[in-house]
């Protein structure tokens, strides 16, 4: 055979390209059989299945069309063997925020398993880390599931699909709805009870699921976890004309001064019970006044929102009585040439510039990130024996802009889809964990949305529990607040 009928019969570059392209992905899972002793000596004997899974739809406006591949979201499930007479367990969603955010933080600082060791204030653990039993994992209590929004973990679009349409609140709420779906079906737990578990953008993210699955698919869930929720951004983004963050991070501000030791000889619980009481009743109308406000009135407020947040009254006054959360957290220990942490407060780093009005870099997610990069790579390929070549996006930039349209002209919320769902799910149950020095969302923000919500009196009482830790945003890296936390949780799952 000549040479130029040899290059006729082999396939051309591109001819082998466009067969790689027209195959459709498939899923790329692992399965791998583990167990877990537990402190009273119980032996947990679960199954972990990680990997990617493809979601499909169906062309819009082509009703008979056949479904496309357009997602491939990364996952790992871990169902508890139980006996074949026993009730069915109850399975958990659990997913982080950002947007950007993976759910490295729920997965392996809180709910499974397996936890990275990253030490806390004062005691950081140094390079290159640990991963350990998790005694106090949730799958106590129920089976996990822990899942990628997209661009984020191992979460990517299917070959020729675009990422940018999944970046934005509707797409991304009606993947993950279509995730647990389709997750229900392939391991028929329909008749199983469903928790959504969600951290920061992730109970913005949890509420509108919830809704989501009740609106379009009529799957009524048990109960929603929102750990450090944001339910309506327009209570923490300090825009022109917009004073309610000013109002609802004060008693955060307090929170993070105590913990600094500017509150000498006082508790936790008093400062931060006088800095709610000032924020409920005195600040609202001092802000309002603008500049109808007397000099001598706004020396007195000055000087009393200065003592609660401990910073420099001229400064609070210098601010015009509204200090932005990051401005804050640079000034409060000015005097020390240090940052105060956003995610937990109670962290602090060296200012690179003492004069800086704004931090440079978050010293709280700079000293708990690490650990967490180093737990969940070494955790899935070496325990769960899952292999990619895709970088694990662990906290990504790529997710943006991140399309919030549906919201144009008005704030981005959630607390109308959490209202409507708990009206329309008599069953359904809402559990909300606060840091107090959680300066990314604060926790007087999410206070005044679910007081506020439109549902009857005695269902706030009765179906919303509330519950503070001692630490900031990831409270789980604060040993006692982790360990209170998961014993709160599974009392939620148990409805105890």
């Amino acid at each position: 055979m000549s040479d130029d009928a040899r290059t006729a019969a082999r396939p051309s570059d591109s001819t082998a390209q466009d067969s790689a392209r027209a195959e459709p992905p498939r899923d790329h899972l692992t399965v791998t059989a583990h167990s877990l002793t537990l402190g009273d000596g119980t032996t947990l004997r679960y199954t972990a299945t990680t990997g990617t899974h493809v979601l499909s739809e169906e062309p819009a406006g082509d009703e008979y069309a056949r479904a496309t591949p357009y997602a491939e979201v990364f996952a790992v499930s871990y169902l508890v063997d139980s006996p074949d007479d026993a009730p069915e367990r109850p399975v958990v969603f659990a997913f982080n925020g950002g947007p950007g955010a993976s759910t490295v933080w729920l997965h392996m600082g809180l709910l499974g398993p397996r936890r990275a060791v990253s030490g806390d204030v004062g005691d950081l653990t140094a390079p290159p880390y640990a991963t350990v039993d998790n005694l106090e994992t949730i799958l106590r209590d129920a089976d996990l599931v822990c899942l990628d929004a997209m661009t984020t973990g191992h979460s990517r679009p299917a070959p020729g699909a675009k990422p940018d349409r999944l970046h934005g609140f509707t797409a991304d709420r009606d993947l993950i709805a279509s995730f647990i779906v389709d997750w229900l079906t392939r391991h028929d737990r329909w008749h199983s009870p469903k928790y959504l578990a969600g951290e920061s953008y992730g109970t913005t993210r949890g509420a509108a699921i919830a809704a989501r699955l009740m609106d379009r698919y009529y799957v009524a869930v048990n109960g929603i976890a929102l750990i450090s929720p944001v339910l309506d951004f327009g209570t923490i983004r300090f825009d022109d004309g917009n004073d309610r963050p000013y109002v609802h991070y004060l008693p955060t501000y307090a929170a993070i001064a105590h913990a600094h030791g500017k509150h000498p000889g006082r508790s936790l619980e008093q400062v931060v019970d006088e800095a709610e009481a000032f924020a409920e009743e005195e600040y609202p109308h001092l802000l309002a006044q603008g500049l109808r406000l007397g000099e001598d009135e706004r020396r007195e407020a000055a000087e009393r929102i200065g003592t609660l947040i401990g910073v420099d009254p001229a400064w609070v006054d210098r601010a015009d009585l509204r200090p932005e959360h990051l401005a804050f957290l640079a000034q409060l220990l000015r005097d020390e040439r240090r940052v105060t942490g956003r995610i937990d407060g109670r962290f602090s780093a060296p200012a690179g510039d003492a004069n800086a009005e704004r931090m440079e870099t978050d010293p709280s997610i700079d000293a708990l990130a690490p650990a967490y990069t180093a737990s969940i790579n070494h955790y899935l390929r070496h325990e769960l024996g899952h292999s990619s070549d895709v970088v694990y996006e662990i906290m990504s930039g790529r997710v943006h802009p991140w399309s919030y349209k549906e919201f144009e002209g008005r704030s981005v919320e959630v607390g109308t889809d959490l209202a409507r769902t708990l009206r329309k799910v008599p069953g359904l149950r809402v559990f909300v964990a606060h840091g107090y020095h959680d300066a990314a969302t604060p926790f007087h923000a999410s206070e005044h949305v679910l007081a506020h919500l439109a549902i009857p009196r005695e269902d706030y009482e009765q179906r919303i529990r509330i519950a503070y830790y001692e630490a900031g945003h990831m409270m789980y890296c604060h040993e006692p607040s982790r360990i209170a936390l998961a014993e709160h949780l599974g009392e939620f799952v148990r409805q105890v």
